[in-house]
């Protein structure tokens, strides 16, 4: 039979290494793609095609809950399986919301991360370690009511970066944009959101496990903010 493809999406190349190693010895198994940020694994699933993508949550620049959110927007049938270092109800939520058919943390065992893989590819949910009940998630459907729900796509980019230290004119080059639209942008995100500076914003992105505490950098240049 075809091996099952796999896009790795870690943003830590001895994680990322060591997880491809521990794949390429199952033969039913075969990782096509290689990325370490969430764009560039919004680009690649929709690129390769692949049957299952394991993606990391905790990156700079495109978090792994965007990044899914993003990848299964242009490829509603894709097969996204979270594999984080982060286990808390709010990530796991969020996953599920986002479109993932999987979550495990990156403690598991590789019999458990085979196992998902298969049930990914089958559409079938796998949580774990989480309590049954967790399955449902509950406040799924509340969070979806969020102001957070209101936010566009490139609000939501923006929203990161800012809450990762990043200035205008940064997060301009970043994405490709003006420095007036990304004012634009942070305008929207502090009306919608009710919260207006970046402190507020920084928190409010922690809370809700679109960046973790240890991704925030401190990089303003002169006169950004």
């Amino acid at each position: 039979m075809k091996p099952i493809s796999i896009l790795l999406v870690e943003d830590h190349a001895v994680v990322r290494e060591g997880i491809c190693r521990l794949l390429g010895l199952d033969p039913d198994f075969e990782v096509i793609g290689e990325v370490g940020d969430g764009r560039a694994a919004v680009a690649a699933a929709i690129s390769l095609r692949p049957d299952v993508v394991l993606m990391d949550i905790a990156m700079p620049l495109l978090n792994g809950l965007e990044a899914t959110r993003q990848i299964v927007a242009a490829m509603p049938a894709a097969r996204i399986l979270i594999l984080s270092a982060h286990g808390e109800d709010a990530y796991v939520q969020q996953a599920i919301a986002a479109g993932a058919v999987g979550f495990l943390l990156k403690q598991t065992s590789v019999e458990e991360l085979s196992a998902a893989i298969h049930h990914a590819l089958a559409g079938r949910s796998r949580i774990r370690p989480m309590a049954e009940e967790r399955r449902v998630a509950p406040g799924t459907e509340s969070m979806r009511r969020t102001p957070m729900a209101s936010l566009t796509t490139r609000e939501r980019e923006v929203l990161q970066m800012i809450a990762e230290g990043h200035g205008n004119k940064a997060i301009a080059v970043s994405l490709a944009i003006s420095i007036k639209t990304v004012e634009k942008h942070r305008e929207h995100l502090m009306a919608k959101l009710d919260i207006h500076d970046i402190a507020g914003l920084t928190r409010h992105a922690i809370e809700i496990g679109m960046i973790t505490s240890a991704l925030q950098v401190t990089i303003l240049g002169p006169g950004e903010g």
